[in-house]
C-alpha cells in the first residue's frame, strides 16, 4: 500500500506509486502509524528539496519528524505552493530569489517570501488559491486548468499544453488563447515570468 505523500498540481496529497523527482516539507503531518491527519501544513516555509543530499538517509514518515512529500517535478512543486530549498538547492534558491526581486515582489529573505507565498497558495480552509489569466500571457512552467476540463491539470511548456497524471505528461495541443484557471500561485507565476525556469520532467524515469 503506497503512503499518502505524493502531491499533485492541485495541491492534494494522495497515495500513489509514482516516483517523485523532488521532495518537500511542510512539517509533521502523520501519526505514529504513518497516517495523515487533517493538517496539511505545520508552518509556512514549504520548501522543495532534492531527494539525495550529502549521503543523508531517512524514512519518509519517521515518528515525530517531518513528513516527506514528493512531487513529479519542480513545476508541480511550484503549483502546489513550494519554493526551492535554500540549503540543498542553494543555486536554484538564488535564481528564484533573483527572479522574485526582478518581478518586484516583496521580500529578500526566505521568511518574508514564505509569508507572501502562503497567502497566495492556500486558504485557511485548506483550499488551493487559484486565479484567472489569459493563457497567451501565462509563462512556460505554470499549471492551469480549462473550463471544459476543470479536473485535468495542464502544464504550459514550449508553446504546448501537457496534461499531467501520475504517469507523466501527455501532449494536449497548442496553448492558444482564452481565459484559464491558474493553479500555480500568482507570486510564483510572476517569478517564472521574470526569468525563473522550473525543472520539468516530461518523460517518466
Amino acid at each position: 500500500m503506497p503512503l499518502q505523500n505524493r502531491v499533485t498540481p492541485f495541491g492534494e496529497i494522495v497515495a500513489a506509486r509514482w516516483r517523485g523527482a523532488l521532495m518537500g516539507n511542510r512539517g509533521c503531518l502523520h501519526d505514529a502509524a504513518g497516517t495523515l491527519g487533517a493538517a496539511r501544513w505545520r508552518h509556512a516555509n514549504w520548501v522543495c528539496c532534492v531527494t539525495e543530499f550529502r549521503g543523508r538517509h531517512r524514512a519518509p514518515m519517521p515518528p515525530g519528524a517531518y513528513t516527506a512529500l514528493f512531487f513529479w517535478d519542480e513545476a508541480c512543486a511550484l503549483a502546489a505552493g513550494h519554493r526551492p530549498c535554500a540549503q540543498c538547492r542553494y543555486a536554484d534558491w538564488r535564481r528564484f530569489l533573483a527572479a522574485w526581486q526582478a518581478a518586484g515582489l516583496p521580500g529578500a529573505r526566505a521568511a518574508t517570501i514564505d509569508r507572501a507565498l502562503h497567502a497566495a497558495r492556500v486558504t485557511r480552509g485548506r483550499r488551493q488559491v487559484r486565479h484567472a489569466c489569459e493563457l497567451s500571457g501565462l509563462p512556460d512552467g505554470a499549471f492551469l486548468s480549462r473550463p471544459q476540463e476543470p479536473e485535468s491539470p495542464l502544464l504550459k511548456w514550449q508553446g504546448l499544453l501537457w496534461r499531467w497524471s501520475g504517469e507523466g505528461y501527455a501532449e494536449a495541443g497548442r496553448a492558444g488563447r482564452g481565459i484559464v484557471t491558474v493553479l500555480t500561485p500568482a507570486p510564483a507565476v510572476a517569478a517564472i515570468r521574470a526569468g525563473y525556469r522550473p525543472a520539468v520532467r516530461i518523460a517518466p524515469r
